[in-house]
């Protein structure tokens, strides 16, 4: 059922026009690569030379990916296909029982027992 849902087609035709868009690659990759230099640059914060070069450079490679037409809908469509099977796994967590800790990726939702039951109880479990 799953497979057949319309957040998993949309998930499966936003993925293969991303795939097939050479702009939307080249600006991942570009991005990617930028990346590997923004971690090294963290890594000495702003007393690494290239500090504030890269930092602008990322910034703006950044906004290029967050406007781009094809990629924001494939991160639209992944989102509502990750929202779809959070719901999923709290539905199949909660007929198991109420106790069951879901990750869903929001700490404010998130809900089951966050100390485990050496906290005497405290969060409800038994």
């Amino acid at each position: 059922m799953l497979r057949q849902s319309e957040p998993f087609e949309r998930y499966k035709e936003s993925k293969k026009r991303l795939e097939q868009d050479q702009q939307a690659i080249s600006l991942l990759r570009r991005f990617v690569k930028l990346r590997e230099r923004y971690d090294e640059v963290q890594r000495f914060g702003k007393y690494h030379p290239d500090y504030h070069e890269v930092i602008q450079e990322m910034m703006e490679v950044k906004r290029d990916v967050d406007l781009n037409d094809i990629i924001a809908e494939y991160k639209q469509a992944e989102a509502e296909l990750e929202s779809l099977l959070n719901d999923i796994s709290l539905s199949i967590a909660g007929a198991v029982s109420p106790s069951i800790k879901v990750p869903t990726g929001d700490p404010f939702f998130d809900r089951g027992c966050s100390g485990g039951c050496s906290t005497g109880g405290a969060c409800g479990c038994h």
